[in-house]
C-alpha cells in the first residue's frame, strides 16, 4: 500500500518556521489552518495576508486559514505542526490539550530543551497529553526566508514510527524542500537544539573578530561536544553527521540572518545580555537552552566546555575574552 500525504494540516505557532510551513503545504494542495495566541498579531495576518512580523515580504496563499485565539482550530485535522518556542509548550498545550483530537499525529518544529524539566520538545508534548498518539520531529538546515524564496534545501523527520515519518515525508516534500527519515528522535531534538547554543558562540566569534580559523574549530569542537551528550543520552552517533547534526550546526553557525548567531554578534561587540535579546522579537532559543545543556551535562558526567563558556559569560559576567582564553589554555588531549 502507497502512502499518502496529510490533507488537513494544521499548525500551532505563527513564528516564521509555522508560516512557512503553512505556506509550502497551501500550494501542495493541503488544507492548513494556522492558530496563533495573539489575537492582534493574527488579525493583522489575517488583513494583510502577511506575517510581517516573522516573515516579512512573501504574501500568504488566499487558501490559508488564520485562527485567532480559536482554541477548536484542530478539529478535523489529520496532522498537527507544533511551532510553539520550546519555553512556552507546556503552557500552550496544557491550554489546548482538552481540544486536540484524540489519536492525530503531531509533528514538532521547535529547538530547545525546557529549562525546568530538560525534557524535549516531543517529551513536553507527550507529557501534556500523555500517550497513544504518534509524535515526530522535522529538523534541519532550515531557514524559514529562504523556504519561502523556494531555495533549496533539505531536512529529516525523525519518529519511532518508520511509517509515520515516511508519511511525514510525503506531506512536507516539495520541489524545493527534499525530506529523508530517521528513527533517532533523540539524537535529532537534540542536535537542534545544542547547535543554536554553539551558533552562539560562533556570533561571539564573529562579534570580536576571531577569525576564520577559531570559527572552523568552534564548528568541529562544537560538534564533537553535541556528539558525546547525544551518545550518552542513547542517540545513534551517525545522527550527528547527518543533516539535523552537522547540516544545520554549519548552517546556523554561518547564516548572517541566523538568530542565535546574530545574538551571539552582538553579545561579542560588547552588548549586554538584555540589550542583545531586546534588539530581535524573535525568540533566541540558544539562551535558554545554554541552561538546559549544562543542567544535562551534568547529569550525565560529560565535559561541555564551549557551552559551559557561553553559559558563564551570557549569566555570570565573564568577560568574553577571557572566555576564551580559558578555552585555548585548557589541558592538551587527543582529538
Amino acid at each position: 500500500m502507497s502512502l499518502s500525504q496529510h490533507q488537513n494540516v494544521t499548525i500551532i505557532g505563527d513564528g516564521g518556521m509555522g508560516t512557512v510551513l503553512s505556506i509550502l503545504l497551501c500550494e501542495k494542495g493541503i488544507a492548513a489552518r494556522m492558530w496563533g495566541y495573539d489575537a492582534g498579531q493574527l488579525a493583522q495576518i489575517e488583513r494583510r495576508r502577511e506575517n510581517t512580523k516573522f516573515l516579512p515580504g512573501y504574501k500568504l496563499p488566499k487558501s490559508l486559514v488564520v485562527e485567532p485565539m480559536d482554541d477548536r482550530a484542530m478539529l478535523g485535522a489529520d496532522l498537527i505542526v507544533s511551532a510553539i518556542p520550546c519555553q512556552y509548550m507546556r503552557g500552550m498545550w496544557t491550554r489546548l490539550r482538552g481540544h486536540v483530537p484524540p489519536k492525530v499525529p503531531i509533528i514538532s518544529v521547535a529547538k530547545g530543551i525546557e529549562n525546568e524539566t530538560l525534557q524535549r520538545p516531543t517529551q513536553i508534548i507527550r507529557d501534556v497529553l500523555g500517550d497513544g498518539r504518534g509524535l515526530a520531529v522535522l529538523s534541519g538546515p532550515t531557514i524559514a526566508d529562504e523556504l519561502a524564496r523556494k531555495l533549496p534545501a533539505t531536512a529529516c523527520v525523525a519518529a519511532e514510527d518508520e511509517e509515520l515519518a515516511r508519511r511525514m515525508q510525503q506531506t512536507f516534500t516539495c520541489p524545493w524542500l527534499r525530506v529523508y527519515t530517521n528513527t533517532d528522535v533523540v539524537g535529532v531534538e537534540l542536535a537542534g537544539a545544542m547547535k543554536n547554543v554553539i551558533a552562539i558562540a560562533a556570533g561571539i566569534i564573529d562579534g570580536v573578530g576571531a577569525g576564520d580559523n577559531a570559527k572552523a574549530a568552534l564548528l568541529a569542537r562544537g560538534l564533537a561536544e553535541i556528539t558525546r551528550l547525544g551518545v550518552a543520552m542513547g542517540a545513534r552517533e551517525q545522527t550527528f553527521a547527518g543533516l539535523t547534526g552537522l547540516g544545520d550546526l554549519v548552517t546556523t553557525c554561518i547564516s548572517p540572518t541566523g538568530r542565535n548567531r546574530s545574538f551571539g554578534e552582538r553579545i561579542g561587540r560588547g552588548q549586554t545580555l538584555a540589550e542583545a535579546q531586546g534588539a530581535t522579537e524573535s525568540v533566541v532559543e540558544g539562551v535558554s537552552t545554554c541552561k538546559s545543556v549544562v543542567a544535562l551535562a551534568r547529569r550525565h558526567g560529560v565535559e561541555v566546555p564551549i557551552t559551559r563558556a557561553v553559559y558563564e559569560v551570557l549569566f555570570d559576567g565573564k568577560p568574553v575574552k577571557a572566555a576564551i582564553e580559558d578555552l585555548m589554555s585548557r589541558r592538551p588531549k587527543a582529538e
